[in-house]
């Protein structure tokens, strides 16, 4: 039995328009009603929220059957830590602050089994492989990794389009929120908002699918225009709070 197929990845590359939500909550059982809601995918997110490999693990796990694809954020971009995500199961992942075409290429080889790249080969302890139920995994399973890098600074979007070109990189998410700060500005600010839609406009242009994040109905409305293909439109705890602090406004003075 071969490795799962990537339905994400099958219909980003399809060219299809994904829409995904944020979950910042990092407990299963948000992530399991999260995946009732209906949107196309949605990101653990382990560089700002306090998960680590059980509760990626257990949010996998709660959105399996769901028609929600799970990405994972990872906090960094080691080879290692790249592994470990993996063999839970995931084959999505998304890797911050990437500034050069070298680091893709490097992403790329540990997202592979060798001979294509660096994956420790270790599936048969592995969820990913059903606990060596998917007999043909280790053969199959590279053409199921979905590989998203995010640029977020000046250094990644000087070299947006060679990152973007890497064979492997199969899409690219601008970070506007870090990107502005390192311009030393808002992401509202006009000019910011412009050198962000020219970035997925390039991104676009090498053929690759481009992505990003809003919680803004105009300025989502703006990145899609711009040729964004998977969009966050949303995070768990920020909507969570807004209508909890609704809910407490509504009857207070």
């Amino acid at each position: 039995m071969p490795a799962p197929c990537n339905e994400f990845k099958k219909r980003l590359l399809a060219g299809e328009k994904l829409i995904g939500c944020w979950l910042g909550l990092t407990d299963g059982y948000a992530a399991h009603m999260m995946g009732t809601v209906g949107f196309d995918w949605l990101l653990i997110d382990g560089e700002h929220a306090p998960n680590d490999i059980r509760s990626i693990r257990d949010q996998v796990i709660a959105l399996e059957g769901s028609q929600s694809a799970p990405v994972v954020r990872l906090p960094i971009g080691e080879t290692w830590l790249i592994k470990q995500v993996l063999d839970l199961g995931v084959q999505t992942i998304l890797v911050p602050m990437v500034e050069s075409a070298d680091q893709a290429r490097e992403l790329v080889q540990a997202m592979r089994y060798p001979p294509a790249g660096r994956r420790g080969v270790g599936a048969a302890l592995a969820r990913a492989s059903g606990y060596s139920g998917f007999d043909d995994y280790v053969a199959t399973a590279d053409d199921q990794m979905c590989l998203l890098v995010q640029v977020e600074t000046r250094a990644g979007l000087n070299a947006l389009e060679e990152i973007a070109q890497v064979e492997g990189v199969d899409g690219v998410f601008i970070g506007p929120a870090d990107l502005s700060a390192d311009f030393g500005a808002s992401p509202s600010d006009p000019d910011m908002h412009a050198r962000v839609l020219d970035a997925l406009r390039a991104v676009e242009a090498t053929g690759k699918a481009p992505g990003i994040i809003s919680t803004e109905d105009k300025v989502i409305a703006d990145y899609f225009g711009a040729g964004a293909r998977f969009v966050a439109v949303g995070i768990d705890l920020l909507m969570m709070l807004k209508t909890a602090r609704s809910a407490l406004n509504k009857w207070t003075d």
